[in-house]
């Protein structure tokens, strides 16, 4: 019950925020000067999908719009097209927590892997029908299945750092209505 206060909600969404502003922060950083052998994991998707399934309150579309957002333009990509695929993601995901809040987080995971298989997929059909010049397939797969074995541990640190821990079938907001 503590969890829901209106209070903590706003400041669990400016920490989302904070973290996501972090997280840019340290990918713009230069700290090698060499091009890397391998793509990193995306942390900031783990991040949005992570706290969507957990806490979709501490995560409102607007939030992951402008982030998102921010991301595309700080990292040069086509601006808008992923902040947009990754809104209509997460929303997807928010959409069916109140059906699968029992589930383990193995489905959980598999959930996670196939949403977004599916915005890369569509991310990566939509610069090819505009004919923007996009790294190679490798990248692209390699990128997604780094994301897809970080999220446990985004997941992890999110939970136990940060108190993001799933909502119970029973639980109530701050006014008593069910989540």
């Amino acid at each position: 019950m503590a969890e829901a206060r209106p209070a903590r909600i706003w400041v669990m969404r400016a920490a989302f925020i904070g973290i996501a502003l972090l997280v840019m922060f340290y990918r713009l950083l230069p700290l090698d000067m060499m091009p890397p052998r391998f793509a990193g994991p995306d942390v900031l998707v783990a991040l949005c999908f992570a706290w969507a399934l957990r806490r979709p309150d501490y995560v409102p579309a607007l939030s992951v719009a402008g982030v998102m957002l921010l991301a595309d333009i700080l990292f040069q990509r086509p601006p808008g097209l992923w902040a947009a695929l990754m809104l209509l993601a997460v929303e997807f995901i928010k959409s069916r927590d109140r059906r699968d809040r029992e589930t383990t987080f193995l489905m959980e995971w598999l959930r996670v892997a196939i949403v977004l298989l599916a915005i890369t997929i569509a991310y990566r059909l939509v610069l090819a029908l505009l004919i923007v010049p996009t790294g190679t397939a490798f990248l692209t797969l390699m990128r997604y299945a780094t994301t897809i074995a970080a999220y446990p541990l985004v997941v992890i640190l999110s939970q136990g750092l940060l108190g993001v821990r799933r909502m119970a079938p029973g639980d109530f907001d701050h006014a008593g209505r069910s989540l």
